[in-house]
């Protein structure tokens, strides 16, 4: 069930990604290493990573994105299990929720976006040929 385009998904990405790198001070927990780096670290990845699908919101054309969304896909499951992983699930919840909802919430609207309209995929018809192929 694929109902976010990959338009909106990149800016869903792009929101995401600013708030994870400012997570450490919206949450108060900026004090602690580990949960600081790693917030600010993928949020700074999810930003260069919208950037760089072939979005027709992102700049640069780079990563198709059926591959963008297996990385974000990827990249949300490792935030969410970033507080047992890195060793910060035992702080204050503020430290390690954040990271385990937002991981999720990223897997999620990953999951969930069409990457059918990815400009670089050839174009199909009705019929499901491409157009100009022989019938």
């Amino acid at each position: 069930m694929h109902v976010i385009p990959s338009r909106i998904h990149t800016y869903i990405g792009l929101v995401v990604g600013v708030v994870l790198v400012a997570a450490p001070w919206i949450f108060g927990f900026s004090d602690a290493s580990a949960p600081t780096w790693t917030a600010v670290v993928i949020g700074l990845f999810l930003l260069a990573n919208e950037l760089t699908t072939t979005s027709p919101s992102s700049p640069a054309k780079v990563v198709p994105m059926r591959i963008h969304i297996i990385i974000e896909i990827t990249t949300g499951f490792v935030l969410a299990i970033s507080p047992w992983a890195f060793g910060f699930a035992d702080l204050d919840a503020n430290a390690w929720v954040p990271h385990l909802v937002v991981g999720i919430l990223v897997a999620g609207y990953a999951f969930l976006t069409d990457p059918s309209d990815d400009p670089t995929a050839a174009k199909r018809t009705s019929t499901g040929r491409r157009p100009g192929s022989a019938a």
